[in-house]
């Protein structure tokens, strides 16, 4: 070790520059005035030699000791670069880092130190950008209880004491820019803990990822990509109101189909942006949903355990082909949500556990950070910047990606500190109740943010209790969603639909109690791939009786679905009532369609979704009490009929099931109206598969009492049918 030493420099900065554990090294690298001279320090490890080049005189600089190096040169107003020269002869001429400026801002600064930054993803991650005329990457990181953050990749050879990071004031963010990287760098960051470990993280903004198992981040330049969906982007606030036909196709786009011929592998954006889109589009689905496709680790957790937020999976392709699928759903007229996990995050020891050697993002005490039935942790939504770092994941989306809705899983479980948790296994709170009031608010903050900032968007919550408010604004009182799951309607209604016929009149109430709270949220009737895992068996599988009343049960059940009131949403595999439940190792069973029964569940499935849309009676009022009438349930024949209404000009509907294997003849229904009303849907219908018996079309009233209406008609109502009849307007 040399004693001449730069005099701004100390033999403790010196030391600790050599163990990569200096926190300020800008205070030392790069260039320093002192004493009249400029002085020179940088690192080369592993180099034989270091030269400074600048514009008129190259500099030989003086090993200090190990991979530091120094010299005292000359003053100029042109940038200088280094050459460094190793044993074998290979030599790197590249630009000091350490030469550099700031790349955040003053502003920037000052909301990511408050906490407050609504899109940080465009200060924080890893940006290919241009900085004082040289091109490179800026990376940039919160981590304030870190003792030294460093940038690690190929780059550097994994060498954690090369390339240390600055401090950004108080901010508790480092940032470092490194010219001549760009787009595919992969890189992580190594941080000495606040206990002095060390610890290797993936970005936690991070706009891409290495394919799993690795975890490495990857740098994505995300900029320049030239949207041509203004026409969507303009309109969509229509598709997406309460008052629209909403029918989504709920899919894992990892096993929606496969190549078979190439080792099975599952579809890219790109393939799914024309395959998926135009089979969506032919079924007549509004909506497509995805499982969550934020970068997760383990593809048994099917997206729900994300550790990257902010990068779309790279199992399908980079960033901007992600994009060129909601491109193309947007070409065709169809509504991208996203399945969206701000309820929890997984241990992985690349992610966001113990980020800094603290509980940055998690609580401290697992009877508050850990759930138990996922082995997960749960965000800490008291702190600022968490929820600061959410929210803005949730804007990311809607902004970056033009994504039409997220779906917030999990809420109940951020709703109660209770949630799956037996007495002295949870905190209460402040006032030792078991609500999680921070869960709360961070929901409401989340939805004002979006739904203020992104036009035209929803957010829907998957939330199984009955807390009040969900689908309520967030200025009474509510948590500010656009619509709600409705867990109890799906729970009721399945339960029903697979018991056997002879038993169903002691269950009728599971099919008519829905609509006692049908009118308290804005609700989307679920029939998700949570229905068809883990041992539940397929729809096909949950239905009685033999083949043909297995297929019957299923197509009465889906009219009914589309009859009643609510939004409409079905997972992929059920609209051709494909055998055994999903598996997401394998894909969609496609050689179900060779199957009659199969093609004739899908093309039912097809024409409810024709029907919805066409018939404003079927989703204008879908939230709204005077949108729906009983008109006669019958539970010793297991019979319901109800009417559809919607605004005024709007031909009612008459929807009636029949949850028996047993015709009924020349059935009297009551009606609201006179005139003709044409039956138009039958799920008994010979193209759906079913036995070809209905009303030749349709019936004409009779004036005659029936029901409680002034007139009705007479019906032949098949077994195991629903069927949807609409008053036709007047010549």
């Amino acid at each position: 070790m040399t004693d001449a030493l730069p005099p701004h420099m100390t033999s403790d900065d010196l030391e600790r520059l050599m163990q990569g554990r200096h926190d300020r090294p800008f205070d030392v690298l790069g260039l320093h005035d002192h004493g009249g001279k400029r002085w020179l320090v940088a690192m080369a490890p592993g180099a034989e030699a270091l030269e400074a080049k600048f514009a008129r005189k190259n500099v030989a600089l003086q090993r200090l000791a190990g991979p530091v190096f120094a010299a005292s040169v000359p003053k100029s107003k042109h940038p200088y670069s280094l050459r460094a020269s190793y044993a074998d002869g290979a030599v790197w001429d590249h630009d000091d880092p350490y030469r550099f400026g700031p790349c955040l801002g003053e502003l920037d600064q000052y909301l990511l130190g408050e906490g407050t930054h609504r899109q940080i993803w465009q200060a924080l991650g890893a940006h290919v950008t241009t900085h004082e005329g040289v091109t490179g990457v800026h990376f940039a990181l919160w981590a304030p209880n870190a003792q030294r953050v460093s940038v690690l990749g190929d780059f550097n050879h994994w060498n954690g004491a090369q390339f240390p990071m600055r401090r950004v004031g108080h901010t508790g963010v480092w940032e470092l820019f490194i010219p001549a990287l760009g787009e595919g760098v992969i890189y992580k960051y190594e941080l000495i803990t606040a206990h002095g470990h060390v610890a290797q993280k993936a970005d936690p903004v991070g706009f891409g990822a290495q394919h799993p198992p690795a975890t490495a981040s990857v740098v994505r330049d995300i900029s320049g990509y030239a949207w041509r969906d203004d026409a969507w982007m303009k309109s969509r606030a229509i598709t997406n109101r309460r008052d629209a036909p909403i029918s989504i196709y709920e899919v894992h786009l990892g096993s929606w189909k496969r190549r078979w011929e190439e080792d099975g592998r599952p579809l890219s954006y790109r393939e799914l942006a024309t395959e998926l889109v135009e089979y969506a589009v032919d079924m007549g689905f509004t909506h497509l949903e995805f499982l969550p496709v934020s970068e997760f680790p383990f593809d048994g957790s099917w997206g729900y355990q994300p550790v990257g937020l902010y990068a779309p999976t790279i199992r399908f392709g980079p960033p901007h082909e992600f994009r060129d699928l909601v491109e193309a759903a947007h070409k065709a007229g169809l509504g991208v949500i996203l399945d969206w996990v701000p309820g929890h995050f997984p241990t992985d020891a690349h992610g966001l556990a113990q980020f800094d050697g603290t509980h940055l993002y998690e609580h401290s005490d697992p009877r508050e950070g850990f759930h138990q039935d996922w082995n997960t942790l749960i965000y800490n939504y008291g702190r600022t910047e968490v929820r600061n770092f959410l929210t803005a994941n949730a804007l990311y989306w809607f902004k970056e990606y033009h994504i039409d809705g997220l779906r917030v899983d999990a809420v109940a479980s951020m709703l109660y500190r209770d949630y799956s948790r037996k007495d002295g296994e949870w905190i209460p709170n402040h006032m030792g109740g078991r609500e999680n009031f921070e869960a709360i608010a961070f929901m409401r903050e989340m939805n004002t943010v979006a739904y203020g900032e992104a036009d035209g968007i929803m957010t829907i919550a998957e939330e199984s209790t009955a807390f009040p408010g969900v689908s309520s604004p967030v200025d009474t009182g509510g948590l500010g969603f656009g619509f709600k799951w409705n867990m109890g309607w799906m729970n009721d209604t399945l339960r029903y639909i697979q018991k056997d016929p002879i038993y169903r009149s002691y269950d009728h109430h599971l099919m008519t109690f829905p609509i006692d709270w049908a009118w308290t949220e804005n609700f989307i009737l679920p029939i998700s791939h949570d229905e068809v895992v883990h041992g539940k068996g397929a729809m096909i599988d949950k239905m009685p009786g033999n083949e043909w009343e297995k297929f019957a049960n299923l197509r009465a059940y889906y009219g009914y679905m589309w009859g009643f009131p609510g939004k409409k949403l079905l997972f992929m595999g059920c609209e051709i009532a494909q055998y055994g439940e999903w598996n997401h190792d394998r894909s969609v069973d496609w050689d179900a369609l060779a199957g009659e029964n199969h093609r004739g569940v899908q093309a039912l499935v097809r024409d409810l979704n024709r029907v919805y849309r066409d018939t404003p009676a079927l989703y204008r009022r879908d939230c709204e009490a005077p949108g729906f009438q009983w008109i006669a349930n019958d539970p010793s024949i297991s019979k319901l009929a109800f009417a559809r209404y919607g605004l005024e000009g709007d031909a009612p509907v008459l929807v009636i099931c029949n949850f028996t294997p047993i015709e009924r003849s020349d059935l009297p229904v009551g009606v609201p109206a006179a005139g003709h009303w044409e039956e138009v849907l039958n799920t008994d219908a010979a193209i759906y598969g079913g036995g070809n018996r209905g009303n030749m079309g349709g019936c004409d009233t009779l004036a005659e009492d029936c029901d409680g209406m002034a007139q009705h008609i007479r019906i032949t109502l098949p077994p195991l049918a629903t069927v949807i009849f609409r008053l036709r307007a007047k010549d």
